[in-house]
């Protein structure tokens, strides 16, 4: 197993460009620097530098390897951190998942007040993507969307709490005639450019097309993208329109108006995923009453048109 502190070393010399660098910046003398490289370079089998000038240049090897380690090293100075937290009675590490827009409009006020209470807490923050997918590590909560029209999720190791339901509403050029009436119709858009913020197939897309299929039509795409800010762009330049939920279109660019959508209406459940073995800690369960409290003062916040 190589050591994780031969390759912090080893990337003290890549960022400052010497082993002499790396002796001050890590407070070692050069001598020592040298050697852990040596011992490095033979566990791994591997030439990290070349002689370069007066200097030595890292080799493609060695800066795979500083690449490679990186995450490695990550977790685990998270680990340390864990167990410093632990020897003391508490955890003071969360992991969050979460959609963009609650992200956005919920994550900072929830973060700001934990962090008041426990300045040593770090709170990590995965966007969109399911985080257990990308790291192998669970998340402590897990802030997603679900279809009405579809089964509830459930997911082994974790208690489902429902936050709130929420409306779509039809976004639209400022100029659109649409614009003039307080709601839009579904039916109405069978006519109309699309610009489409989801081309991922998640539960947002997916109540958006059935909606369409149910006032007789498949929407003509404009655009075609997997970012919702982009998509208001997009719209304020006269591209479309688009389908939107109200937390996302707190923030709407110039030119945009934003409207009721109605018959059907579209609506989404946003639910929160949290960990069965860290719900009854104290970080975690306040983590969740926050949520549940950011979520209820946006009930009634209609976004400016």
């Amino acid at each position: 197993m190589l050591n994780p502190h031969r390759l912090r070393v080893l990337q003290s010399v890549i960022a400052t460009g010497s082993i002499q660098g790396a002796a001050r910046s890590l407070h070692y003398s050069p001598a020592t620097v040298s050697q852990h490289m040596s011992v490095l370079a033979q566990e791994t089998g591997l030439k990290l530098f070349d002689r370069s000038g007066r200097g030595l240049s890292p080799t493609t090897a060695a800066l795979s390897l500083a690449r490679g380690s990186t995450p490695v090293l990550q977790s685990l100075d998270e680990l340390d951190r864990l167990v410093e937290g632990l020897r003391h009675g508490r955890s003071s590490h969360l992991t969050l998942a979460s959609f963009t827009s609650a992200a956005k409009e919920w994550l900072p006020q929830v973060v700001a007040t934990l962090r008041a209470k426990d300045p040593e807490l770090t709170v990590q923050i995965s966007l969109n993507e399911p985080y257990a997918e990308k790291t192998g590590r669970p998340v402590d909560i897990d802030i997603r969307n679900e279809s009405p029209l579809e089964p509830e999720e459930h997911f082994s190791g974790y208690l489902r709490h429902l936050l709130r339901h929420e409306d779509f509403a039809v976004v639209l050029p400022v100029d659109h005639p649409l614009a003039q009436s307080e709601s839009v119709e579904v039916h109405e858009l069978s006519d109309q450019m699309w610009v489409d913020h989801d081309i991922k197939d998640s539960p947002n897309g997916r109540m958006i097309r059935t909606a369409c299929q149910a006032a007789g039509f498949v929407p003509q795409f404009a655009a075609r993208l997997d970012d919702h800010n982009a998509a208001l762009s997009l719209v304020a330049a006269g591209l479309g329109i688009t389908v939107l939920p109200h937390l996302a279109l707190q923030d709407l660019p110039r030119g945009t108006v934003v409207r009721a959508l109605r018959n059907p209406t579209v609506q989404r459940r946003i639910v929160a995923h949290v960990r069965q073995d860290r719900a009854g800690e104290e970080l975690v369960s306040a983590a969740l009453k926050m949520l549940h409290e950011e979520s209820e003062k946006s009930l009634g916040t209609e976004p400016l048109t």
